[in-house]
């Protein structure tokens, strides 16, 4: 975890020595979708709803194109992850925006391999220069890592 972290912030800084960069706050509620398996009835989904909180850099390389890493600390009811996303953001529009990219994962608790890498997809509308609306979708490649859909807000700072 400490060898992912130091990576994931010496990539911050070195993109960030030339290129116009943001910093902000995010947050939200996510609903969670597991598979259970019951004996002999099947696959039936179960959800679960959550919150969601952390920061995030807005890294602007060309007109249209960002890097957008992100830190999340994610609570659901039976366990709680660190999240850290590394966008490719692509500005539709002025006011919305496509992201996507792997994200790394640390739980804390319920899985005994602890990190996971997972896919995610995000849409954002700004409502205002600093304020967005997001909404993403995360893909759990492993058989018990969840797929997650999110809707918050982002504030730049």
């Amino acid at each position: 975890m400490k060898k992912a972290l130091l990576l994931f912030v010496l990539i911050c800084y070195a993109v960030t020595a030339h290129a116009q960069t943001d910093f902000g706050i995010k947050g939200g509620l996510n609903v969670t979708f597991y598979k259970v398996t019951e004996g002999d009835f099947g696959t039936n989904p179960s959800e679960e709803i959550g919150a969601y909180g952390g920061v995030f850099f807005d890294i602007e390389f060309e007109d249209k194109l960002h890097l957008q890493p992100e830190l999340l600390y994610i609570h659901i009811r039976d366990f709680q992850f660190l999240n850290a996303p590394i966008y490719l953001e692509y500005d539709v529009s002025r006011d919305f925006h496509i992201l996507i990219g792997p994200s790394l994962n640390y739980f804390f608790d319920f899985f005994s391999n602890k990190f996971k890498v997972r896919a995610d997809l995000s849409l954002a509308y700004n409502l205002s220069t600093n304020l967005d609306l997001h909404m993403k979708y995360t893909i759990g490649f492993q058989e018990l890592a969840p797929n997650i859909l999110f809707f918050g807000l982002g504030y730049k700072l």
